[in-house]
């Protein structure tokens, strides 16, 4: 089952609450997703720390409802 963008962003935000997300559905199936994301949160984090915690923020739904997601993260 495939995952939403809006879920994608929501799920960020919630996590990130000052973050600015962007997603964009690469492949139009609603499966591979990039998404930039923004936050003060990653203020002094390395990018794997970063999108450590973007994966964090969606609940272990990478590699199941969400197939493939590229990350570019960082801090306001």
């Amino acid at each position: 089952m495939a995952m939403a963008a809006d879920d994608i962003a929501a799920m960020i935000r919630a996590a990130l609450p000052d973050a600015s997300v962007e997603i964009r559905d690469l492949a139009g199936d609603g499966n591979h997703y990039a998404a930039s994301v923004t936050s003060a949160a990653f203020a002094g984090k390395s990018k794997v720390q970063q999108h450590q915690m973007v994966y964090a923020a969606l609940k272990g739904r990478m590699g199941g409802e969400l197939h493939a997601l590229a990350l570019t993260t960082s801090a306001k």
